[in-house]
C-alpha cells in the first residue's frame, strides 16, 4: 500500500485498542477495491476523547469506535442516526458539513453473527452479559427479534439500570443473578480478550442454551467458546460480528462501493492465524 498527500485516514478509536483487528480488515478491502486510503488504531485514553473528536470534525474523519468509548462518543457526535440513538451508543462516525455523524452498526453486526449459528426465532429468552455499547446493540437486535432478555453483570447497579433502559425500548428485561435457562447466551464483555480473564459466565448457568456467541474475537477462538461446544451448545467467537459490522461501516464511509466481505473475512482469519 503506498500512501501519498492524497491518501484519506479512517480510524479505530479504544482504549485498548492494540487487539483490534479493524485496520487489518479495512486495509485488505482498500487494497482488494483500490481505494487510496489508509485505516489505522488509535489508544485514546478518556480524557484525551474530546480533543480526539474536535480534531476528526476538523480534518473531515471517519472510522469506529471500541471499548469503552461508544456510549461517550454517541454524545458527542453532531448528529446520529435512528439506529444510533435508540442503541444510545456510536462504533461508527464520519464527518458531513463539518459535525461528525454516529452511527452504530452492532446491532447488525450481532444479528448476522447469530443468523450463522442458527435462525433466531420470536420468543426466544437471550441472556446477555454486559451492560455496555455492545449489550446495548444487543438489545435492540433482541427487540427487533421479538426475545427477551436476561442480564448480567458484576454490577448490580448498572444491571439494574440496563434492564429497566432495555424494558423502555419495549423488550421483556429481567436481571439474572444466578443460573437461568435460556435458548441463546450472548457475551458482550471485554472478558477473553486476555487469555487469563475469567469466563463471562459459567456454561452450568446457562441451562437450556442451544446456542452462544462470544463478541470477543481471539486466535484459536475465546476459551468460553470452547468450553461452551464442549456442552454441546453451537458457539462462535466475535469474527463473524467483526467482519459483518464492519462491512456496513465500510458502506457508510463509502456509500457508492458494496464491501468485499470475503476479503475482509479472509483478512481477519489470516490476522487470527498469525
Amino acid at each position: 500500500m503506498e500512501i501519498s498527500a492524497k491518501t484519506r485516514l479512517l480510524t479505530v478509536i479504544g482504549d485498548p485498542v492494540a487487539h483490534s483487528l479493524s485496520p487489518a480488515m479495512h486495509n485488505a478491502a482498500f487494497r482488494a477495491l483500490g481505494i487510496d486510503a489508509v485505516y489505522l488504531a488509535l489508544r485514546v485514553p478518556a480524557e484525551s476523547l474530546p480533543a480526539v473528536l474536535a480534531a476528526q470534525a476538523a480534518i473531515g474523519g471517519a472510522g469506529n469506535v471500541t471499548v469503552p468509548h461508544k456510549e461517550a462518543v454517541e454524545q458527542s457526535v453532531a448528529r446520529k442516526t435512528d439506529v444510533c440513538a435508540r442503541v444510545g451508543a456510536c462504533n461508527t462516525f464520519w464527518t458531513e458539513d463539518g459535525g461528525l455523524v454516529g452511527d452504530n452498526t452492532d446491532v447488525y453486526g450481532v444479528t448476522a453473527a447469530l443468523d450463522k449459528i442458527g435462525g433466531t426465532h420470536k420468543g426466544e429468552r437471550w441472556l446477555v452479559v454486559g451492560t455496555g455499547g455492545s449489550a446495548r446493540a444487543t438489545a435492540v437486535a433482541a427487540a427487533e427479534r421479538g426475545a427477551t432478555i436476561f442480564v448480567r453483570s458484576r454490577d448490580a447497579a448498572r444491571a439494574k439500570a440496563f434492564a429497566a433502559w432495555a424494558n423502555g425500548l419495549g423488550v421483556v428485561t429481567r436481571v439474572a443473578n444466578g443460573p437461568v435457562e435460556v435458548d441463546v447466551a450472548i457475551n458482550a464483555t471485554p472478558l477473553g480478550l486476555a487469555g487469563h480473564d475469567p469466563l463471562p459466565v459459567d456454561v452450568n448457568h446457562v441451562p437450556g442454551a442451544q446456542r452462544a456467541l462470544d463478541l470477543v474475537y481471539a486466535p484459536g477462538e475465546t476459551r468460553w467458546v470452547h468450553a461452551l461446544r464442549e456442552r454441546g451448545i453451537q458457539a462462535a467467537d466475535g469474527r463473524e460480528m467483526l467482519v459483518q459490522q464492519g462491512a456496513a461501516a465500510f458502506e457508510r464511509f463509502f456509500p457508492d462501493t458494496t464491501a468485499p466481505r470475503e476479503v475482509m473475512r479472509a483478512a481477519v482469519q489470516r490476522a487470527l492465524r498469525a
